[in-house]
């Protein structure tokens, strides 16, 4: 019976891991959109990034706006075949600018709101935006303000 476990669990390994190279420090997943390798050999990477455009994130501030965003518009939600196009925008991560703020106590402020020219319709866009307290020595959202 020990063996039999022993060997179901490296089935299932290596199955997990077929088709995947070894990178410990860069988890690949099937549900991310990635171009086909013959759609991406185009391009080639510089050997450092451009200056121009650049920003710096520190690893806290990146985390605590992946952990808001995941919360505030997740990846898995699919909307009804008859949502509006200002629907369909507003439910897309691009569609909205973030900005963050520290708090003491580890405490990191994470804001989307809908970026200017974003979701264009007649009149003004509803603000759908939101507020996150985002403790990052604990790695959980606080709290969450809508306006």
């Amino acid at each position: 019976m020990r063996h039999a476990r022993c060997l179901l669990f490296a089935n299932l390994w290596f199955a997990a891991c077929a088709g995947t190279p070894w990178m410990p420090h860069v988890p690949r997943s099937a549900t991310l959109p990635r171009a086909a390798p013959e759609e991406a050999a185009w391009f080639k990477f510089p050997d450092a990034l451009p200056a121009d455009g650049r920003h710096e994130l520190p690893s806290a501030t990146a985390a605590a706006i992946q952990l808001a965003m995941d919360d505030f518009r997740p990846r898995h939600v699919r909307l009804p075949g008859n949502a509006s196009p200002v629907e369909v925008c507003l439910n897309q991560r691009q569609s909205y600018d973030v900005r963050t703020s520290p708090m003491p106590e580890g405490i990191l402020l994470v804001r989307f709101s809908v970026s200017p020219g974003a979701c264009m319709q007649e009149g003004p866009v509803t603000d759908m935006g939101a507020t996150y307290a985002v403790d990052t020595r604990a790695w959980r959202i606080l709290a969450v303000q809508q306006p």
